[in-house]
């Protein structure tokens, strides 16, 4: 029986057979079902025109009609549902220059990238598979439809894609299609950084990523990534480090950056377009990581990270020495035993200290506040308003 949500999705199809097309499942859920890997959702093609689709439902979004797509809505679900069609020539190495709606399904088929993403299964489980993408997932392998040289000149992303799944899904490239990588690496500097950047996280992501990471160097499209050119030993060395497979995305960020000699942290991954509060994260976790290093967990280092970002230090930490006096387990429960874990939980405010000190606000109240909360971090006094009050005046700053 198929999944539920695959089952789901059925009577699309059965209305979209009705009118007198074929409907088929396709792309990634059919690879993943085969797979037996979880399945977040499904993608519709179809012989039907999107006109007609939009005829076909009574609720219908143009997503991408240029492209074929269609969004429709049944029994309160979305679905995209796209067209059959061919592609032509691709003169930004990204997308088709034009496309042409067609009704064959094997002519649609053999467009798409690898051969276990070039499947179709229609609504009782068949599975129409004319490149053979059954045999390539049985076997681990990786294969462009046709030509990889064809394949990766008309999407270089495609190669970044090739990676990506050798990470998540630990198969191995076919030698052709291995072969094309090496030659055709530099057609990769022509897709913008944010899809590049988007494939590497996900390369980051997997539990092969060791040999995704080091695949973008065999290969050499780490010369088409952002500032990662002088790199190569350093990603190597990373990619084999004990335990990467256990590392998240930001964790395994955290791991290469520690081995890319940069002043400007920041800088440099600014310049792959991630988000200021990843950017900001990541900067702060390094010189954490630094820290911890040198002296080990204190109270007031743990304070100052905060438990995500000690965690990920942590973490880290244990991979790139293969062995930790601490444990992520241990850095939790440390944590824990902190008697503040935010300044927000202070039982005293700046209103408090300009009433016992009779003065006007100012750059002195951040200051006292800090000295206070590394009194009670270290546990010199407790977190209590008047034993907090009888500290200051004992210390001479009321």
């Amino acid at each position: 029986m198929l999944p539920t949500i695959f089952q789901q999705a059925v009577p699309v199809l059965r209305k979209l057979e009705k009118a007198g097309y074929e409907a088929y499942f396709v792309g990634g859920s059919v690879r993943d079902y085969i797979l037996g890997r979880a399945i977040n959702d499904v993608d519709i093609a179809t012989s039907a025109y999107p006109q007609e689709v939009k005829g076909i439902f009574q609720k219908t979004f143009d997503v991408g009609i240029d492209h074929g797509t269609i969004l429709v809505m049944d029994e309160g679900k979305e679905y995209e549902i796209t067209t059959f069609r061919t592609e032509s020539a691709y003169a930004d190495y990204r997308r088709p220059d034009k496309v042409e709606f067609i009704r064959s399904l094997e002519e649609d088929l053999k467009r798409r990238d690898f051969t276990m993403n070039s499947m179709a299964m229609d609504r009782d489980g068949i599975v129409k598979d004319p490149f053979n993408g059954k045999e390539d997932i049985h076997n681990r392998l990786i294969r462009t439809v046709g030509s990889p040289e064809l394949r990766f000149s008309e999407d270089a992303l495609r190669m970044m894609r090739a990676v990506r799944f050798v990470s998540q899904l630990g198969f191995g490239l076919e030698p052709s299609t291995l072969s094309a990588l090496k030659e055709h690496s530099k057609l990769l500097e022509h897709i913008a950084v944010e899809r590049k950047t988007m494939e590497f996280e996900k390369i980051l992501q997997g539990k092969w990523k060791q040999e995704g990471l080091n695949l973008l160097v065999h290969t050499n499209l780490y010369q088409e990534l952002p500032n990662l050119s002088r790199y190569s030993e350093q990603l190597k060395y990373s990619a084999n480090r004990s335990g990467l497979d256990k590392l998240n995305k930001n964790q395994t960020w955290l791991l290469l950056l520690t081995h890319f000699v940069e002043d400007d942290i920041e800088g440099f991954l600014k310049d792959w377009r991630l988000p200021t509060k990843m950017i900001r994260a990541r900067s702060k976790e390094l010189e954490i990581l630094k820290e911890r290093e040198v002296s080990g967990w204190t109270k007031t280092l743990l304070y100052r990270a905060g438990l995500e970002a000690a965690v990920n230090v942590e973490k880290v930490y244990g991979c790139l020495k293969e062995s930790s006096d601490f444990s992520e387990e241990k850095v939790m429960e440390q944590y824990h035993k902190l008697a503040i874990s935010s300044r927000h939980e202070l039982d005293v405010t700046g209103t408090d200290l300009m009433t016992w000190t009779d003065k006007k606000g100012g750059p002195w109240i951040k200051e006292l506040l800090s000295d206070i909360e590394s009194a009670i971090i270290n546990e010199t006094i407790t977190n209590e308003k008047e034993v907090i009050r009888r500290w200051l005046k004992t210390c001479n700053r009321l």
